[in-house]
C-alpha cells in the first residue's frame, strides 16, 4: 500500500504543477500576447498525466477500501487548479491508514 501511495503522491504532485501551466498558458493565449504554443505544449502533457493520474488513484483506492463517491472526488482533483495538491495532503494525512510502529522490547 505504501508504493501505491507514493506513486499517487508523486503523480498528483506532477498533474498539478502541469494544470497550472496550462492555466498559464491559457492566460497567454487568450490574453494580449495571444500564444498559443503553452496550451499546445503542455495541453498534451496534462492529459496523458492525467491519464496516469486516474490509473494511480485507481490502484490506491483498490488498496485502500474507499467508496465509490471518495475515489471518484479524488480522480476529479486532477482538473481543478490548486485542488490536486489538497487532495494529495487530505488522502496522505486522513484517508489512508498510517501502518502502527513496530513493538520495541
Amino acid at each position: 500500500m505504501q508504493g501505491a501511495l507514493t506513486r499517487y503522491r508523486i503523480i498528483a504532485w506532477i498533474v498539478g504543477m502541469c494544470l497550472l501551466a496550462l492555466t498559464f498558458g491559457m492566460v497567454l493565449k487568450y490574453g494580449p500576447a495571444d500564444n498559443p504554443t503553452v496550451v499546445e505544449t503542455v495541453g498534451q502533457a496534462h492529459g496523458f498525466l492525467y491519464m496516469i493520474y486516474l490509473v494511480a488513484t485507481f490502484d490506491l483506492s483498490r488498496r485502500v477500501p474507499w467508496p465509490f463517491k471518495r475515489m471518484l472526488l479524488v480522480m476529479l482533483a486532477g482538473t481543478i487548479p490548486f485542488l490536486s495538491f489538497w487532495a494529495e495532503r487530505h488522502v496522505s494525512r486522513h484517508w489512508v491508514p498510517t501502518a502502527a510502529p513496530a513493538l520495541v522490547e
